[in-house]
């Protein structure tokens, strides 16, 4: 596959976890941790597609969102959001600003894969 994914997540457990998913399934997986500095992480080396944590340190996953959408080199890269707040006005809001799939935690190895997948696919 060799294709390259940005995990911007501050849960070192879920860093880990789909790190270690993707990177198995032939994937190059970089990781960020603050919500305040991940749109320079983007634009700097833009990767093939973004996870994104709703709530980060610093910046909440929908204003990165927003930003990338905004931005004319990064607005056109997939992005899957992950929260732990299962709520619909969380999904339908990540849904109005771009989102391609919205996923809650906890979730599954083989679910994280299927639309990483997916998304790369479509």
């Amino acid at each position: 596959m060799g294709k390259r994914v940005l995990l911007i997540e501050d849960e070192p457990n879920i860093l880990e976890a789909i790190s270690f998913i993707l990177s198995r399934d032939g994937w190059t997986v970089h990781t960020h941790e603050d919500g305040e500095t991940a749109m320079q992480k983007v634009v700097g080396f833009p990767p093939d597609m973004i996870i994104l944590d709703v709530m980060l340190p610093g910046r909440s996953g929908f204003d990165i969102l927003r930003d990338l959408r905004g931005t004319d080199t990064t607005k056109d890269i997939p992005v899957m959001m992950l929260t732990a707040r299962g709520q619909e006005k969380d999904r339908e809001l990540a849904l109005r600003l771009g989102a391609n799939h919205f996923m809650t935690k906890p979730f599954s190895n083989a679910e994280v894969r299927d639309h990483v997948r997916n998304l790369m696919e479509a």
